[in-house]
């Protein structure tokens, strides 16, 4: 039972999206069902009239690239439905790393690293942010500044230490 309820945290937790995050996964959705869409599906039909469908390269591409877009729109519409929104500005522990906190932390080596923990579907690694499943996410949760934290990497343990939180401010 208690591996269940660790399997729900965490089922939880890949569902967190900020407003941005979620605003983005909608746009993309309504796109690819009110543009991408119809136009593949445009294309296909007409190449289908065009006769043997076997050796019709926008036919058979077409056919592909419709089952791709279907394939993608489950996702969002799935991840759309049970995202939980979190929107980190409204986050009142201001002091500890939550979800949608900016932290810089620093290595042993005086490395300053700067990460902001987002939800799974929305990090992207140049804009520095990170997913709140991520094993550093993960190290730093919970968290306050000064704290001291042995991460666990591919080449070892290794020492860091929180030099600031932030969070987006109150609209």
């Amino acid at each position: 039972m208690a591996q269940n309820d660790k399997t729900d945290r965490n089922g939880d937790l890949a569902r967190y999206v900020t407003p941005d995050g979620l605003r983005v996964m909608r746009e993309e959705l309504s796109h690819l069902m009110r543009v991408e869409r119809p136009s593949v599906v445009e294309i296909v039909s007409w190449a289908a009239g065009n006769g043997d469908r076997s050796e019709n390269g926008d036919y058979i591409y077409g056919k592909k690239r419709l089952r791709e877009i279907d394939r993608r729109i489950r996702f969002l519409t799935k991840r759309v439905e049970t995202a939980i929104e979190v929107d980190p500005a409204q986050q009142t522990r201001r002091d500890r790393v939550f979800f949608g906190a900016t932290v810089i932390y620093v290595d042993e080596n005086d490395r300053e690293t700067t990460v902001t923990i987002v939800g799974a579907d929305e990090a992207v690694s140049e804009k520095h942010e990170i997913t709140l499943l991520a094993p550093v996410s993960r190290a730093l949760l919970g968290r306050a500044v000064g704290d001291e934290i042995t991460l666990h990497t591919p080449r070892g343990a290794e020492l860091i230490e929180i030099l600031s939180i932030t969070y987006p401010a109150l609209p």
